[in-house]
């Protein structure tokens, strides 16, 4: 098990910056060979953007730890209201209320440790797999008609003019639904960001379990992937060749996992560890992945009490 890096400004500089992607008009392909989330590019963006960001992220990162160390975390569960926004070109991707409620369904299972897979976590990693104990309520679903064939990872489905504001994100997450496209299947705002751009995009064919998903993410587990984002989750791997996802339980991972690898999948880092490729954070198939840790609940608990950084939320 790796040690937590407590320095944030070292975290920053994980960070790395792909070519931005731009709306596009062109028609793309729904077929989507392996796991794409855009959440690190976004927040990379956002930095260069936001020379601000950084010192916020900062000051959230040490009250995390601090609060970790302290134990100052939430009792009880936190509820966290949903607004799904879908933007919808063809009838297809104005998904259905029942598909968009399997995934409020799905995100109360593996965030509650209640998914008839979690019995399937290795003996090794017993000690550790957690229930987080967050619960998600579908407040309202808003819809939109657009004429754009694809979005990209620039917010735009989040604009008034182009898609669906946000409702009150500081204290109802909000998702929207749209065609991503560009191979990608969702990403997320990490805490600290800008309220304006708050919440989690996840393309149509892979929201919820129902209706229109199909392939290898049909399971409703690229939301419980990026709200784990927005819960200020990392990559399991850290963005980095043998990195660090600051949580002190999960083992070191030299990089992504795709599929669903055979257990035991061995890391090449240091001590060579069995890789927790079944971890809700990694990039495996939706069959593949099924559980959280006892560190990573501590992490994203951190963000409802008194002064953390989604304290609005309340419990």
């Amino acid at each position: 098990m790796k040690k937590i890096l407590l320095s944030a400004m070292a975290l920053m500089l994980l960070f790395s910056c792909q070519n931005d992607q731009t709306e596009s008009s062109a028609p793309t392909t729904n077929a989507i060979a392996t796991r794409g989330c855009a959440s690190q590019e976004v927040l990379a963006a956002q930095l260069a953007a936001d020379p601000t960001l950084a010192l916020k992220m900062n000051k959230i990162e040490d009250f995390t730890q601090n609060a970790i160390l302290s134990g100052r975390l939430v009792n009880g569960k936190v509820q966290i209201p949903v607004v799904v926004n879908v933007l919808y070109r063809t009838s297809a991707e104005n998904i259905s209320t029942a598909q968009i409620q399997s995934q409020i369904d799905v995100l109360n299972e593996d965030f509650n440790a209640t998914n008839s897979d979690y019995g399937s976590v290795p003996s090794l990693f017993s000690g550790v797999k957690a229930n987080v104990g967050i619960t998600f309520v579908l407040q309202n679903v808003v819809r939109k008609s657009t004429t754009t064939t694809s979005f990209s990872t620039n917010d735009a489905m989040k604009t008034s003019s182009k898609g669906i504001a946000p409702t009150t994100p500081t204290t109802v997450l909000n998702m929207w639904s749209c065609n991503l496209g560009g191979g990608i299947l969702g990403y997320a705002q990490f805490p600290g960001g800008a309220s304006a751009t708050d919440g989690v995009v996840i393309d149509n064919n892979a929201f919820g379990r129902t209706g229109t998903v199909s392939g290898v993410y049909n399971l409703g587990r690229t939301a419980t992937h990026e709200v784990g984002h927005w819960m200020n989750l990392r990559h399991i791997w850290g963005d980095a060749t043998c990195g660090s996802d600051l949580v002190s339980d999960t083992p070191t991972h030299n990089d992504a996992n795709y599929g669903v690898p055979a257990y035991p999948h061995y890391s090449t880092c240091t001590g060579t560890p069995v890789e927790m490729t079944m971890n809700y954070m990694d990039y495996t198939d939706d069959r593949g992945m099924y559980m959280f840790t006892a560190g990573q609940k501590s992490r994203a608990a951190a963000l409802f009490v008194s002064g953390g950084a989604r304290a609005s939320f309340g419990i």
